[in-house]
């Protein structure tokens, strides 16, 4: 559909300037799935399609996602699902968690450096709404050989400005099936 091709055009264009792969991703039951993904061009590269789940305690946007849940909802959800450790930085109690979601709260992006797969790094925003609970999160994802701590923080801004550009999107659809109803 329509606005599947515009936010595919907005993730092209990130994928351009920041030169790293980039996903659209949203919150599903307690996973984060993967909507759209643009891959870069560089050869080394950690291949993640459409449609995949992974854990919201070991991701970037996962980790958004949560932290717009009160603390006792976040427990509510997490009490039913094991906090798995993929890497030996992976997040596995719920107290590292709370002190990573009140980091996560006070800069307004998350990161996952190499929690969820062995060198890789990945950053990540929601998608602003002006209503409320975001659905939708946009992140950059590189080999950590590539893209470093340091680095990857002068990306958010392009980061930021595409999930500007996805929320006019949404906005728009929005305003347009509110018309046409």
């Amino acid at each position: 559909n329509t606005v599947h091709g515009a936010r595919h055009v907005v993730l092209r264009q990130l994928v351009e300037e920041v030169g790293e792969s980039c996903n659209i991703t949203a919150f599903s039951g307690s996973e984060v799935l993967y909507l759209d993904r643009v891959e870069t061009a560089a050869p080394l590269r950690f291949y993640l399609h459409p449609g995949s789940r992974v854990p919201a305690h070991c991701s970037a946007s996962g980790k958004l996602f949560l932290a717009q849940m009160s603390p006792a909802q976040r427990r509510r959800l997490l009490a039913h699902v094991p906090l798995e450790r993929f890497t030996p930085k992976t997040l596995t109690t719920l107290d590292a968690l709370d002190e990573e979601i009140d980091t996560v709260k006070r800069q307004g992006y998350a990161l996952d450096d190499e929690e969820f797969l062995p060198g890789l790094i990945c950053a990540a925003v929601l998608v602003p709404r002006q209503n409320g609970r975001s659905n939708m999160g946009i992140a950059i994802q590189a080999p950590i050989m590539r893209l470093s701590h340091d680095k990857v923080l002068t990306l958010l801004p392009a980061l930021k400005r595409a999930a500007k550009a996805l929320a006019d999107i949404e906005t728009q659809a929005e305003n347009e099936l509110q018309h046409s109803a």
